[in-house]
Parts: C-alpha cells; structure tokens; sequence
C-alpha cells in the first residue's frame, strides 16, 4: 500500500488557483474589439462580404456536384454567417461600451470646465460692479465730448467778444489819434 496522500479526494475542496485560465490584457483586446467593430463598419467590409458570399453561391451551385461544399440549402455558410453575427455583437457591444465610457469621460471633464468657467465669469462680474460701485458717477465719453464742446463754444464765445472789444478799443484809439475821421 501507497502512504502517499490522495490528490483527487472528493471530501477535501479543491486548493484555489488550480484551474490556470488564459490570462490577458482587457485594453489590449477592448482596442482588438474596437477596431474589429470599426471594420465591420465599413463599406469595404460590406462589398468584401458581399463578394465572399455571392461567390459561395456561385460556387456551390454553377461548380459541378462534385466539387460543391456546401449542399443545396447552403448549411455550411448559415452555419459560418451565424458564427460570424455570434462574435460580432459581442464585440460590437463592447466596443460600444468603450465608446460609452470615453464620453462619460469625456462629459464630466467639459461640467468641471463649464462649472470653473461659470465660477469665473460669476467673479469677473462680481469685480465689476464693485468697481462700478467703487468708482461711482464716473465721466463717460460722450459726457466729456459734451462738456469740451461746451468749454469749447465758450472759448470761442470769449475770443469774439475779447476780438470785439479790442476793435472797439483799437476804434476808440484811433479816434483819438486822428481827431478828422470822427
């Protein structure tokens, strides 16, 4: 007899990590799945597989019996077709996913920067009607174009009248200098 302990006990349960599964890189095969649905998504994919079947029922119904593969019902290529939609959607879903949580991604990123833009122009608006507040009756530009207009009008106002006055001073004068005109 054998001292040595059974390994395939049914009363003992089995030690976890026996069972070795494939291991892979989940990114890797989400950007596998991604440019598999990017393809499938195509006109070339469509014309290719529309060329590919049209060639099977070529094949298999105008090559003699002998060399046909697939019979008369085209089982074969059901069966294929169906093989190729059971990966497909898988694939396509998952890649959708992808798609999906980019744009989460994406969404949440342009809120924080929606909500950092509101916050600014919120204080930006705020600093300004406390400058306005601040600052209080302030002269605008066309308040100061009017008053140097007026300022201006006066000024000239002036000049006529110191003009009008020096003549009549320089008139006067000259009546004194020459006593024959008056």
């Amino acid at each position: 007899m054998s001292t040595e302990p059974r390994r395939d006990r049914l009363d003992q349960p089995v030690e976890p990590g026996r069972v070795r599964l494939p291991r892979f890189n989940p990114e890797a095969f989400g950007q596998w799945s991604e440019n598999i649905a990017r393809y499938m998504g195509t006109a070339q994919f469509i014309v290719w597989m529309t060329l590919v079947i049209a060639a099977w029922f070529l094949w298999n119904t105008l090559a003699p019996a002998s060399a046909q593969f697939d019979p008369y019902t085209f089982t074969f290529l059901t069966l294929i077709l169906s093989l190729q939609a059971s990966y497909a959607a898988p694939l396509i879903l998952l890649a959708q996913n992808r798609q999906a949580d980019r744009d989460r991604l994406t969404m949440e990123e342009d809120r924080r920067r929606a909500a950092m833009q509101k916050a600014d122009t919120e204080y930006l608006a705020r600093e300004i009607a406390s400058l306005r507040i601040a600052l209080g009756e302030v002269a605008t530009r066309d308040f100061l174009r009017s008053e140097l207009a007026r300022l201006a009008d006066e000024l000239d106002e002036a000049a006529h009248r110191r003009e009008k006055r020096a003549r009549s001073e320089w008139e006067e004068d000259r009546k004194e200098w020459d006593p024959e005109r008056s």
